[in-house]
Formats: structure tokens, sequence, C-alpha cells
């Protein structure tokens, strides 16, 4: 998640109304119908399965002619549905690397590139900079580098609780994390490709007397991704909020439930 990107929340709810145990009409309690009534409904429903299993065995080699004719009336196949490419093998430190050079590639690059932008090494400078080193292209590395210090700069570090070079002070847990949850191509040509990238994220710090915690948000990073040295490199990229989803009523852990599960739950390596 960028810090540059203001995040205004409009809180809303709703009310479930749970019905109280037994008949939900304050009734009597419902009798099951009579045995040889279900014996009947079991016999036919066993006849129709019967007869249906016979007609699909009975076809004949003509539903083959029939198929191939009606193939091109079919719909396509879901864009969001996913590819089966084996996730990239290759890393940059935590960053994936070695992306195909297909339109999937790109978006799996984005997914992946999504996810260290909201990383909690990102507010740190030196990690900082290793991973725009990693993920933007060569020529746009020095501008990116500059416009992250603006952004990341020690107060803001110090406005989450966190130390001037991003620690957390001991005894807390600083959460940032994004997870993306589909991406797709708005433009490409054989070597470059825009990417939007649906996300959610975690940020805050964990801790007994945190006055920041962790918080979730739903936000879209768009890239312009151009392929340079046997991968996807972003050239720009940028942010805004949304579409988010209606808050549920879920409870909100504590935070020694939120430190644990930063700790023992790792990410993912993003492919389509």
């Amino acid at each position: 998640m960028s810090p540059t990107d203001e995040q205004g929340y409009t809180e809303s709810g709703q009310t479930r109304t749970r019905l109280p145990g037994g008949d939900p009409y304050g009734g009597a309690p419902r009798r099951g119908g009579r045995s040889s009534s279900r014996s009947l409904v079991t016999v036919v429903g066993v006849i129709v399965i019967l007869v249906a299993a016979i007609a699909f065995a009975n076809r004949g080699d003509d539903s083959s002619a029939k198929d191939s004719t009606a193939k091109g009336d079919r719909p396509h196949t879901s864009s969001t549905a996913a590819s089966g490419s084996k996730p990239v093998e290759t890393k940059i430190g935590n960053t994936p690397s070695g992306f195909a050079h297909t339109a999937q590639g790109a978006q799996s690059a984005a997914a992946n590139y999504a996810v260290a932008l909201g990383s909690a090494e990102m507010f740190n400078k030196a990690q900082r900079e290793f991973i725009l080193q990693s993920i933007v292209t060569p020529s746009k590395v020095t501008s990116s580098e500059a416009a992250m210090d603006r952004a990341y700069t020690p107060a803001f570090n110090q406005s989450l609780g966190l130390s001037t070079d991003g620690a957390a002070p001991k005894g807390y847990a600083f959460v940032s994390r994004t997870s993306p949850i589909g991406t797709k191509v708005t433009e490409s040509t054989s070597d470059t490709a825009t990417v939007a990238v649906w996300c959610s994220g975690l940020l805050g710090l964990a801790g007994d007397k945190s006055t920041n915690p962790v918080t979730n948000s739903w936000f879209t990073i768009t890239m312009k991704l151009e392929w340079t040295g046997g991968d996807w490199k972003i050239i720009t990229h940028s942010q805004q909020e949304g579409p988010a989803p209606v808050p549920g009523d879920d409870k909100a852990s504590g935070s020694d439930e939120i430190s644990k599960a930063v700790d023992e739950y790792g990410g993912f390596t993003y492919a389509r």
C-alpha cells in the first residue's frame, strides 16, 4: 500500500437476525412423512437415475459429431480462470522473477510486484531500494527511488509507531501485507502491458498498547510493464481505492493472535 494515497473509510454495517432454535414459525415440531412415502420417493429417484444413465450410454457415435459442430457456439473460458501455468522458480531476494513473455506472465509479474510494493520491507530505505532495483525497469529506478523516499519519510514511519528506519518497537509486530485478489490486462503490445491488480491489504502495529492497530483496506494497483532483460519490469504504477466489499461482522482478533499469524503464515508466489 502506498502511503501517498489518503485512505478514506466509510463505516457501514448490517444487522443479521437469527431465529431462535426449534421451529422458526412457533408451531409444534414437524413430523416426518410416512415410511411408505419415503420409500416411493426413493424408488422413483433410482428409476430416474437409471433412465438418465441408459440414455447417456446409448447416445451413440453421433454425439462426437454434434460436439464438433457446436463447439464454435460454446462460450469461451472465463478470463479469470487459472491457466495451469507453473509459478516461476527464480527469485531476486524475496520477489519472484523470470516471468513468461506472455500476457499471463505480465499478470503474474504484476501480482507479485504488488506484494513487494505493499510489504513491510518498503519502510526501510535499504530494503526498499533493493526491491525497486529488482522490479522497476532500469531507466526508471532512480526516479522511482526518489519518489518513494519522498513518501516513506522518517516522520511517516514515526506516525505509524515505527522507528525512523521502519523497525517496530520491542514487543510489537509491524504488519504491512498485500494480497492480490485478481488481475486484468487493460492494454498490451508485444513488449508492454498495462495490468490492474485488485488487492486487499493489512497495515498497522500489533501490540497491547498500539494506537495504530492492524486494519484492512481494498485498493487497485495499476502497473505499466515493459519486457526488458528477459523479464517484465515496472515503468510506472499508481493506486486507487476499491473495489471494497461490504464489511462482514467478523470479530476482530486480539493483538497477540495477529502477531502470531504474521510470524506463522508465509506469503505466496502468484501465477496465472
